[in-house]
């Protein structure tokens, strides 16, 4: 896998969930704060969201639009300001109660709305997604992102029309759309989050060096790898690389090592039942032991007790 789509995968948990919403005007609904990510899509008509404790910053969103809350911020999505509002509850298991059923004949709704959210895992929290601001907008403009309107674009026909495979294709696409999201605000900005140049994971994976470290590191967590030879992966010395990753990164190299080599033993526990001398030779420990006495230490259980509760 690649690393951005490694680190989406370490940290999903269960299945995404989506629904279409018909808004008819005025309306108002309030977001608990929640362990996961959320994003809504104005497919038609118009409306604002006010992130919980920053209501004064307001987002005024129009068709196409897309807003991604990555942290799982409370938030308000309102027809216009100042009109009441109502509370969105959310299922015990996590998931969004079904939208009314849509009526055959009246009129037709002020604004519709392609709404989901996604369950994380924020303990593992990939240093990728801790950059990203709050509230990611992504205003609709003529030749932008032209993926991401089709995976839109395709994820509302299919949850308006559902029919035989809906159930799988809705949740490839909103995997797939996660992605879109995230790789129209890192990859395709060209620059960091105040006009300047890449900075942080932006910077890491948009330079060669940096990226190719990343990726040999994702592709084969199981390899002994050295500070010298991630380096001359990219072409750099030892000193130069080590001070360009950890930078970028937030932490030296043979530390994000330790660090993604547990991130992906905990998920091979959650979702394999792989002996534990299989889940710590692909991670790169040569005994059990070692690997149960490292696990402990970042999870603080033992893996057997982390897989039971998993």
């Amino acid at each position: 896998m690649d690393v951005l789509s490694d680190a989406v995968a370490a940290m999903r948990l269960g299945r995404p969930h989506s629904a279409l919403r018909d808004k008819f005007a005025p309306w108002g609904f309030r977001f608990d704060a929640h362990d996961g990510a959320g994003f809504h899509v104005v497919l038609r008509g118009s409306a604002w969201l006010l992130p919980e404790g920053d209501e004064a910053r307001s987002f005024a969103l129009g068709p196409g639009d897309v807003v991604f809350l990555a942290h799982g911020r409370g938030h308000t999505l309102v027809s216009e300001l100042g009109v009441p509002v109502e509370e969105f509850r959310i299922r015990p298991d996590g998931t969004w109660p079904a939208p009314p059923p849509r009526p055959a004949v009246g009129p037709a709704p002020d604004t519709v709305m392609l709404c989901g959210a996604y369950l994380l895992d924020r303990a593992r929290a990939h240093p990728l997604l801790g950059e990203l601001p709050d509230v990611v907008h992504l205003p609709a403009r003529v030749g932008a992102h032209r993926s991401l309107r089709t995976a839109v674009e395709l994820l509302g026909a299919e949850l308006d029309a559902p029919r035989p495979g809906s159930d799988t294709i809705v949740s490839a696409l909103l995997d797939t759309l996660l992605l879109y999201i995230l790789r129209a605000w890192w990859l395709e900005r060209g620059e960091g989050w105040d006009g300047s140049h890449p900075s942080g994971w932006s910077a890491a994976l948009t330079e060669p060096p940096l990226a190719a470290a990343l990726t040999a590191m994702h592709a084969d967590p199981a390899h002994p790898w050295t500070v010298a030879e991630l380096a001359g992966l990219g072409g750099l010395s030892r000193a130069a690389f080590a001070r360009r990753f950890a930078a970028a990164v937030g932490m030296p190299p043979l530390a994000y090592l330790t660090w993604w080599r547990m991130t992906t033993a905990g998920r091979l526990l959650r979702k394999e039942n792989a002996p534990l001398r299989v889940v710590a030779g692909r991670t790169g420990y040569t005994s059990e032991f070692a690997f149960a006495k490292a696990f402990k230490r970042e999870f603080g259980v033992a893996p057997g007790q982390y897989r039971r509760t998993a």
